[in-house]
Formats: structure tokens, sequence, C-alpha cells
């Protein structure tokens, strides 16, 4: 899935010229398909970020531990573990696409190195346009002076990708709204009790961050988050 999307992205800007012997059919020797995962490595964690949906997933889950008011719990080390796993299983079917329609004819000796990518890179474009809004596609195709096709697949990767990205921020931080305002009304609930007893020296946290927890468990607020990010995500 990441290397269909890195090929397609540096041959539209030009960064890549792929030789004629890579337009016929066969796999690459070894050393080179060595060289390639080598190279995939070092750059998975922004691609990571870049064309999956784990940005809005990390965003999302930020914001549930902020709105409870608890800095450090869960760990950065759980909150990245969950998203991490969210995004494999949200992104499986089209990885599971791009494996079964461009790896495989690759590995079997029935496509070249060039038709997988670009297999590969439509079926990747297809998932990211699914969650574009046109005005993030307009924005970046009129900063890339790239002229808007009647069909939005016909936009290269290079104004697809942030596009994605920008709209993926705004959805996470709507998300996010919507999430922290039933714990702002506990915590102004909290604050006027508070104030109307004369409690001026107890932190009204002390009390809201409690009550917080509670109502997050009583209605099985992970099941909720999470549902509500793998189903705005797959739908």
């Amino acid at each position: 899935m990441i290397i269909p999307a890195l090929v397609s992205l540096l041959q539209e800007g030009g960064a890549l010229q792929l030789p004629d012997s890579l337009s016929q059919p066969g796999r690459l020797p070894t050393s080179i398909e060595l060289a390639a995962a080598l190279t995939l490595l070092s750059v998975l964690p922004a691609v990571l970020v870049s064309v999956t949906c784990f940005t809005r997933i990390i965003i999302v889950l930020s914001f549930v531990r902020r709105a409870m008011s608890l800095q450090e719990l869960p760990p950065n080390q759980v909150l990245l573990g969950l998203s991490m796993f969210l995004t494999l299983f949200v992104m499986y079917p089209t990885g599971s696409q791009i494996y079964d329609r461009a790896v495989v004819p690759y590995l079997e000796n029935r496509s070249s190195v060039k038709e997988a990518c670009e297999t590969g890179g439509q079926i990747l474009e297809t998932f990211l346009l699914k969650h574009t809004r046109d005005a993030d596609l307009e924005l970046f195709a009129d900063i890339g002076k790239v002229e808007i096709p009647k069909s939005r697949t016909e936009l290269p990767l290079r104004v697809v990708i942030p596009a994605y990205l920008l709209s993926e921020l705004k959805t996470a931080f709507t998300m996010g709204f919507l999430i922290f305002l039933p714990f702002v009304l506990i915590d102004l609930v909290v604050s006027s009790v508070l104030l109307s007893m004369g409690m001026f020296m107890l932190p009204p946290p002390m009390i809201s961050t409690p009550l917080k927890v509670l109502l997050f468990v009583l209605v099985d607020g992970w099941n909720l988050i999470v549902r509500s990010l793998v189903t705005s995500v797959s739908i």
C-alpha cells in the first residue's frame, strides 16, 4: 500500500523516472527489492500519518483524554498502540485490494513494477478522495497550479495527499469539539455548585474529574468512541 503511493508521488513530481526495463513484466533483482524495503522502513512513520486514518484517530483519542482532565492517562504508548491497530483494522480492506490487484500480479511476474505502482496508487487515491473535501482539493490544486479536471480521480497524488490531511484535521477537531461538550457542562455545574457553597479554595477539577470518569465509564465511552471513529472512516 505504501510503496505504490511513494512511487506514484515521485513520478508525478518529476523526481523519479522509471527505466524502460521496469515497464516489462517480471520481478526486480532481490538486491533491489531489499534496498526498497529498507528505504521503506525509514519513511514508514511519515507515510503512516499521511495516507491513512491514523491522524484522525490519534487526535480524537487525545481530545478524549484532555476532555476528562487526565493528562497522563491513558499513557501515550497506549494511545499510540490503540491508534495503530485501529488504523490497521480500518485500512485492511484497502490494503487487501492493493495486495490482490497490484502486489500479487507483480510477484507472479504477470505485471511490471510500473503497472503495479499505478494500480496500487489508483486504489489508494480512491480511499483518500472518499474522505477529502472539495474545498481542500481546490485549495492545493490552486496552490500547485494544477488545473482541476472533470473527475476527481484524475488529480495527482501530490494534490490529493495534503488535501486529505487537511480534511482529516478538520474532521478530527470537529469530533473532538463534540466530545468536549458534555465534559465542559460537568465542569460548569461543579464550578457553580462549589461557588454557591462558598468553597473557593477547593479546585473544581478535584470534584469534576472523578465525575467525568464515572460518566465515561457508565456510558461505555471507549466503545462509543472507537465505534464512531471506525464507522466515520469506513462509510
